[in-house]
């Protein structure tokens, strides 16, 4: 397939986001780089998070609204607008998160100037009101396959992949963690992933985060291991650990 050349395809999962949704969207159509398409895949909300999409996207063609026939969760979501895209690029944004205006031309000035395919960047972390909770959070420079098995380094919402290069693909179809999942996958297809030191995306930490989702969390973790990379129980579990203690400190150090 041929993808429009210095088009970012943007890929955003929705699921009753009534309440951040708007935000979302405004930061998108904030950024410097105009060169753009904002995919919202509505996975059948019951509020109006439609109507709120349906709105923009009649201001701004480049806001498209697509609403899966079923419930499906994210991966499927995620999936249908990676089909739909046609963007030379594929960035990650969830629904609940915001971008800086110029998270996108600064991100692809980086990409090129290290002539990468895989590339994330720090994040703020922030609470449902927008209040600042951790300002930094460091992150390494590169990242390797090796690497993100030990530790939780890539937010989503950071993601830029060079299309074209990376080759096609689409995520795991797996309720939760399939964006971990997804990582691992494009770092069997090249040796790095980027880590640009730069804050250029505020990260919502939502009320329930700190409890049975990030239990569960680490259960996909350990699962995405065994069952997807087939990588041993002994390893996995050590592997596990090591990123709960990443993950703990970077939440609570």
């Amino acid at each position: 397939m041929n993808y429009q050349q210095g088009l970012v395809s943007i890929v955003t999962p929705v699921y009753n986001a009534e309440r951040f949704i708007e935000q979302t969207i405004l930061s998108v159509m904030a950024q410097t780089y105009t060169d753009w398409e904002l995919l919202l895949i509505d996975d059948c909300s019951t509020d109006n998070s439609g109507k709120i999409i349906q709105r923009y996207a009649q201001q701004d063609k480049r806001i498209k609204y697509h609403r899966l026939q079923k419930n499906s969760g994210a991966a499927v979501a995620r999936n249908t607008a990676i089909a739909l895209a046609q963007g030379e690029y594929l960035a990650f944004l969830d629904s609940d998160d915001l971008w800086i205006a110029n998270k996108l031309e600064l991100q692809l000035f980086f990409m090129k100037s290290h002539d990468a395919i895989f590339v994330f960047s720090r994040i703020r972390m922030i609470d449902q009101q927008g209040k600042i909770l951790k300002e930094r959070i460091p992150i390494p420079t590169i990242v390797s396959y090796k690497t993100l098995l030990k530790r939780t380094v890539i937010a989503t919402s950071t993601v830029l992949i060079h299309r074209t290069r990376i080759g096609r693909f689409s995520m795991p179809l797996r309720r939760g963690g399939q964006d971990y999942a997804t990582w691992l996958l494009l770092l069997r297809r090249t040796d790095y992933a980027y880590g640009q030191d730069e804050c250029l995306v505020e990260y919502r930490v939502s009320d329930n985060s700190l409890s049975s989702k990030k239990k569960n969390s680490i259960q996909q973790v350990y699962e995405i291991q065994t069952q997807d990379e087939h990588i041993s129980k002994v390893q996995a579990a050590f592997n596990t650990f090591c990123f709960c203690l990443y993950a703990f400190k970077k939440h609570y150090l």
